[in-house]
Formats: structure tokens, C-alpha cells, sequence
């Protein structure tokens, strides 16, 4: 390719609608342009980039016996029906009607596509084990579309979907899809980690999510340096110190809080309980089984509630936080007075879950369900008719790890790039999917599912591969191998010693772009940068004494090497891991 005839609209500046690096950088690039919110278009060096993923990741399934298959992006409703997520998906799936007002949508994964294919073709055991992928665009009616190309409406995916008769199988698939993973994001040049994690509206029984560390990510990690413990603040967990408590009343005492709103206000004087020794109390109006129920959640009062644990804890479809209204109508007070004490009382049908972190607690204070009142020497078991005891708190940097009990949590940012699941039977029985074992008994195939994100590695490969020039792209990433830079391109001699060195290093197999462009030297370089290809060749006043410049783009070192020398050299630091 000639940089004169490629289109690399490039930018000096960065964006004003821009925040992170990733989102600066690949629109500075001129790798992508936004099309709407969330929405993007891979100009040509972009789709460069896309396609080298593409092929990595289709290299690594098709290396474990992967199959690839592409299933349409319009959907039916009936087939989201059958497994139940028609509805317990709501507003992130685009939903639409054909002509003949039949309900559609644009498929945000493929599960229940890839199950109906299963259902229909597989009958025996001897047809599995089965691994099927493909690599298509997914929709997502994303509700704060924001970050470049890591929250999106629209983007692509690779998801993988495995088929087995028992469970053993299901591990043995599971094994195989994880140190795919691994090959695929260490290929990639991206720093990982695997890290436990909610399954979310996929359901299953275990997952495993993969991340990328950096500032701008939206998950947060929590770590311990001791023995590797890593989990998603949505499933980690940790050791809290024991808590001894004065047995307190018999029973529990009423008392007058005027002007008390707040966890804060209960701890000042004149009443100066301590945030440990008060019980938080959050209403929440959450879908179970398909019905609105209210439920109360109660924590430490130092603790914070973490939205994904309480619903994945209570199997609810979506959840959000009660209003002013409902709150009094069902417990016949305001927030800053609420309290489990006598709550089934009021409202028999509430549903009260607690933290973990409350088990045992006595001596505790919390609201009496009447304005500006409160009560103190509760005992939570004693006292309040708890439902259900989950892990609902989210855990914080410096708590105790739960796997070694010695280590030090540490929290941190990351990006999700992968997620992978043990589904089971989820779909297969809700649709129907069975196979007869080897005695002739129809059971419902085992299934797994694997996601990649595309969009997700490149903004990974970018937010840890920069410096304050631009990209600095991995060698199995970059949109060329090398950039050859002819510094004055008015030179006859330096543009045709450009000219053949160009084609001689395409013979060799490398991807070469040609900076033919009539510029001055430094606008060449800044361009070179900006796009991060890995190695620059500068012809310059050397050429005279049959020498070129080389330059690294990651390690920002140059030297001159014989221009006979020049494809060889070049040819091996490319091939030269990532």
C-alpha cells in the first residue's frame, strides 16, 4: 500500500468527546469514526486491525476442533421465548416487527440459535462431542454507549458453543475453550488475567471471565498478590475480622432519632453508634419468576451493597430501587427509618434477604419502620425473620483474602475481553435438546458457551500499548509489519531505492505501507507514530553510503543497517513474538 493512495485521515488533536486513551487514539489514528452512539465504522487501517484478530481467533478454535458456522443476525421471537429470555432480558435487546407483525429482534449472542440447530440434527451420543463458532455482529441496545469501542451497540464477536453428553464432557470442552483463551490473548499481545465471575443472564453453573488491566476499565478486580485469588467484585468475596458483641436486651428497645436520615447521623452525637453496629436497610421492587416482588436487603451498616450479588442471589431478572412511595406504602415509613423488626408484620410478602456479614450479630441498631425512630439490642436472628443469608456486600481493598486468609485484597480497574460458561442444561431442556445415551435413554445435551469481544482486544491492545506519540501496536495486531519512509520523495535516487526496497520486502511476505507522500520528514514520523507500526525504514542522505535507518516503534531505538541487509532484518524482528 502507498500512504499517498491509502485513507488514513489522521488527527493532531485529540477529540472533544473523547475520554479514554483508547477512544483518542484510535480516532486520531484514524482507525474508526463514529457513526452514532455506540456505533462505529472500521476505516481501512481499522479493519486491518479486525481482520488480524479474526484470523487468531479462528486459528485457535479451529485448533481445538472448532467448527465455523454464520447464523443470521435476525431473530425470531419464539426461539427467545422458549428459553425464557425474551423476557427476562428486557431493555438491552432491539426488538422490532416484520411486515406481518411478528415479533423480531437482533440477536445480542446466539444460544438459542445455535440450541434449535443442536435440537434438529443431533440424536445420538455418537454425534458429540460437538464445538461449533462463528464470528458475527452482535446488538445491544446499550444504555450508556461511551469509551470508544468498549461499550457499544452494535459490535463483533466471536462466541463458541460446545455440545456434550454429560457433564465430564462439558469439563474436558470448558479445559479446551480456557487455554484457547489464553493462547488467544497472549498471541494478541494483551496482559491478562482470569478472574472469577457472575454468569449473569447467561445462567450456568460456573464461568470464568476474562480482563485486561487498565484505568479505564468498568469492572473492578479484587486480587491477592499471595496465592492469585482474583475474582470480579460481583462474585469476590473476603475474610472480615470476628466481631465480638455485648449480648444486649432481651428485648429490643425503641427510641427517638428527630432529623436522623443517614448510617452518618446515627453515628453522631448525641446517639454515637457506630456504622459496625448498624444494620442498612434497602427496598427494592425485583422480577422473580416473571412477578414484581419487594425486598428488603440488609447489610453491616459500613458495607455497601453490591446490585449483581443481590440479584443473582434472590434469582431475579432485573431489580431497581423502591420508591418514595412504595417504600411507605409497604413499611409505613421513609427511607432513614426502615428496619427488618416486625417488617413481615407490615408487609407479608416482603422478602427479606441478608449479608453474610450480619450472621450471629446481636446488640445492632437499626430503623423501627416509624419516622424518626429506631431500635437498638437488636439480635439479627432473633429479631428479625431473615428469608434468605447471601453474600451481598462488596468487597474492598485491604480486606482479607478468602482462599490463603492471610493475603491482602487489592482492587483495581480492568476490562472484560472474554467470558466463558458451563451452561449445563439451561437451553437444552427449555428447548428441547436431547440426545439417547449409549443405553438408549434420551437425556439433554450439556452445553458450554465462549465469548470474545473484537472490539474488546483492540481497545485492550491499545490502553496497554501506548505512549504520548500514539499506538504502539503489537506485531500480530499492526495493520503493517513495517512503514518505509522516503524522507525526501522529490530525490529521484532516494524514491526509486524506496521504490524496490518496498516491493523487495513484499516479496519477502511482510506487509509494507509506502510513505510516498510529499510531506516534510517530520509530518512522516509523527504519522508513523501516531498509527503504531512496529518498525519504521528511513531513507535519508545514508542511502549514499548504501545505509538505512531502522527504527522500533516500542523500544524507540534506531540504527543503521546496510540497505542489502535491510528485508532480512526486518523479516526476522517481525516473525520475533509479538
Amino acid at each position: 500500500m502507498r500512504w499517498s493512495q491509502f485513507f488514513i485521515p489522521t488527527l493532531r488533536e485529540d477529540p472533544a468527546d473523547a475520554e479514554v486513551v483508547s477512544h483518542k487514539l484510535l480516532l486520531r489514528a484514524g482507525i474508526v469514526r463514529q457513526l452514532s452512539a455506540g456505533i462505529y465504522s472500521y476505516l481501512p487501517l481499522g479493519q486491518r486491525i479486525a481482520l488480524k484478530v479474526m484470523q487468531i481467533l479462528r486459528e485457535e478454535m479451529n485448533r481445538i476442533g472448532g467448527q465455523e458456522f454464520y447464523l443470521p443476525a435476525l431473530h425470531p421471537a419464539e426461539v427467545w421465548q422458549e428459553s425464557g429470555r425474551w423476557s427476562a432480558i428486557g431493555d438491552d435487546m432491539f426488538r422490532l416487527k416484520d411486515r406481518k407483525g411478528a415479533d423480531m429482534c437482533l440477536g445480542m449472542t446466539h444460544e438459542e440459535i445455535f440450541t434449535s440447530i443442536a435440537r434438529n440434527e443431533i440424536r445420538s451420543y455418537k454425534q458429540l462431542p460437538q464445538v461449533w463458532y462463528q464470528i458475527q455482529i452482535k446488538f445491544r441496545d446499550e444504555p450508556r454507549p461511551k469509551s470508544g469501542l468498549m461499550r457499544l451497540r452494535t459490535f463483533i464477536m466471536k462466541d463458541a458453543y460446545t455440545f456434550d453428553v454429560d457433564r465430564a464432557g462439558l469439563d474436558r470442552s470448558f479445559a479446551d475453550q480456557r487455554e484457547a483463551y489464553k493462547r488467544i490473548f497472549t498471541r494478541c499481545g494483551i496482559e491478562f488475567s482470569i478472574v472469577e465471575a457472575s454468569s449473569g443472564a447467561m445462567g450456568g453453573s460456573e464461568s470464568s471471565e476474562f480482563v485486561a488491566k487498565t484505568d479505564a476499565g468498568e469492572d473492578l478486580i479484587a486480587s491477592c498478590p499471595s496465592c492469585g485469588y482474583a475474582a470480579n467484585v460481583e462474585k469476590a468475596t473476603s475474610r472480615l475480622p470476628v466481631v465480638e458483641d455485648e449480648a444486649g436486651s432481651d428485648v429490643p428497645e425503641e427510641f427517638a432519632t428527630p432529623g436522623v436520615r443517614t448510617i452518618e447521623d446515627l453515628a453522631r452525637t448525641p446517639y454515637l453508634v457506630p456504622a459496625t453496629r448498624q444494620i442498612k436497610s434497602l427496598v427494592f421492587i425485583a422480577t422473580i419468576d416473571g412477578e414484581p416482588r419487594a425486598v428488603l436487603a440488609l447489610l453491616r451498616g459500613d458495607h455497601q451493597l453490591h446490585e449483581v450479588k443481590f440479584t443473582d442471589s434472590i434469582g431475579a431478572t432485573a431489580s431497581r430501587a423502591a420508591h418514595p412511595e412504595e417504600i411507605r406504602d409497604l413499611l409505613g415509613a421513609s427511607a432513614g427509618s426502615l428496619g427488618g423488626v416486625g417488617a413481615k408484620q407490615t408487609a407479608s410478602k416482603l422478602l427479606i434477604i441478608s449479608d453474610l456479614g450480619l450472621k450471629g450479630r446481636r446488640n445492632m441498631t437499626t430503623g423501627a419502620n416509624k419516622d424518626d425512630h429506631h431500635i437498638r439490642g437488636v439480635a439479627i436472628e432473633r429479631d428479625i425473620q431473615v428469608d434468605q443469608w447471601a453474600d451481598l456486600r462488596t468487597v474492598t481493598s485491604g480486606e482479607a483474602c478468602p482462599r490463603c486468609g492471610t493475603g491482602v485484597l487489592e482492587v483495581y480497574k480492568a476490562m472484560e475481553i472474554g467470558h466463558i460458561f458451563k451452561l449445563g442444561t439451561k437451553y437444552s431442556e427449555s428447548m428441547g435438546a436431547t440426545v439417547l445415551t449409549q443405553d438408549g435413554k434420551p437425556v439433554p445435551i450439556v452445553m458450554g458457551s465462549y465469548g470474545i469481544g473484537v472490539e474488546r482486544i483492540i481497545t485492550a491492545a491499545v490502553e496497554q500499548n501506548y505512549d504520548e506519540n500514539g499506538i504502539i501496536w503489537p506485531k500480530t495486531l499492526a495493520p503493517f509489519d513495517a512503514v518505509v519512509t522516503i524522507t525526501n520523495v522529490k530525490d529521484e535516487k532516494l524514491r526509486e531505492a524506496g521504490e524496490k526496497l518496498y516491493k523487495d520486502l513484499q516479496h519477502a511476505g511482510l506487509d509494507v505501507l509506502l510513505d510516498d507522500r510529499d510531506e516534510r520528514a517530520g509530518v512522516k514520523f509523527k504519522d508513523a507514530d501516531l498509527i503504531g507500526i512496529p518498525y519504521r525504514i528511513t531513507l535519508g542522505k545514508k542511502i549514499a553510503d548504501g545505509m538505512v535507518e531502522l527504527f522500533d516503534r516500542r523500544t524507540k531505538q534506531s540504527e543503521d543497517v546496510k540497505l542489502a541487509d535491510i528485508v532480512a532484518q526486518v523479516q526476522k524482528l517481525a516473525l520475533a513474538g509479538v
